[in-house]
């Protein structure tokens, strides 16, 4: 009789044993399932009708009238044989820049045809967009210069696009950071590639454990209604196996006083595909002296 109980007990013990080995062994699966899912994802964007292989050119207005068209004398030059030898002007005048579409022309804004149409910049909210085939065009401001940024659904980039590479997925660079909020938020100079800065609120900082090493980070809102902080961030790595002006990062906001930063889903900015993009660099303080051997790797040789 107790022999029986002992037995019972025994296999009682020995199933919850294996229940929760079982637990141990798919958690990983699930997350490894996450991140993977979440990567595949980044790849369709990158290589969509609207991702960052498309962007095949940028050219900064001058006040007064800026040609467009496929012939080379014109101050925007566009792919040959992707449309009329002159297409229209972009009129600049201060802020204001306008398009006018010359006779025999079609270019569409938001599905419609148009002849002349006042163009909002990318500053504070989405830009106007317009279109001439498989091309498209808005205007971008960067410390007060303004510029047409070009897309095209054929560029180069987008054609050879030979894939994504990743680090291998270590659960150890999931870690909890401990935040500490700043009141008020305090403004960051983010430097870009064209040697401007721009001063963006950051709400804190993060302290965080690697490879024994605590580490600090700075993130930053990229709008005063913003749902995440944006790390941009620069370690050991960088010039070597992942992209030499740093990386990216998006971690949910902080919960009592605690942000998960998923090293796994850092990745390239948009400079890393296109010699066109503006990308922000990291600021000193998120230039680690360590190797966060996560997320991706190199592309290319921008």
């Amino acid at each position: 009789m107790m022999g029986g109980v002992v037995r019972r007990l025994r296999i009682g013990v020995l199933g919850l044993l294996a229940v929760a080995l079982l637990g141990a062994e798919t958690a990983p699966e699930a997350y490894k399932a996450e991140i993977e899912k979440w990567r595949q994802d980044r790849e369709t964007r990158l290589k969509s009708d609207t991702g960052w292989l498309t962007v095949a050119g940028l050219f900064w207005l001058k006040e007064g009238t800026n040609r467009f068209g496929t012939d080379p004398s014109n101050d925007i030059v566009l792919p040959e044989g992707s449309g009329p030898a002159v297409a229209g002007e972009f009129e600049r005048h201060g802020d204001a820049t306008v398009v006018k579409v010359q006779s025999g022309a079609t270019v569409t804004s938001a599905g419609e045809a148009i002849t002349e149409l006042e163009m909002k910049p990318d500053k504070g909210g989405e830009p106007t967009t317009v279109a001439l085939g498989e091309l498209s065009m808005f205007v971008i401001e960067r410390g007060g210069k303004y510029a047409i940024r070009l897309k095209d659904k054929n560029s180069k980039m987008r054609r050879e696009f030979t894939g994504l590479k990743w680090y291998p997925i270590k659960t150890e660079y999931r870690v909890t950071a401990s935040f500490t909020e700043y009141q008020p938020a305090k403004p960051i100079a983010i430097p870009n590639i064209l040697g401007q800065k721009e001063d963006l609120p950051s709400p804190g900082y993060v302290t965080f454990t690697l490879g024994r090493k605590r580490l600090r980070l700075e993130p930053v809102l990229e709008d005063p209604d913003a749902k995440e902080l944006f790390f941009i961030f620069k370690d050991l790595t960088s010039g070597e196996t992942t992209y030499p002006s740093g990386r990216f990062l998006y971690a949910n906001l902080a919960v009592e006083g605690k942000v998960i930063l998923d090293f796994n889903k850092a990745y390239n900015p948009p400079c890393a595909f296109t010699p066109f993009a503006t990308c922000p660099l990291p600021p000193p303080q998120n230039r680690l002296n360590v190797k966060i051997e996560a997320g991706e790797m190199s592309y290319g040789h921008h």
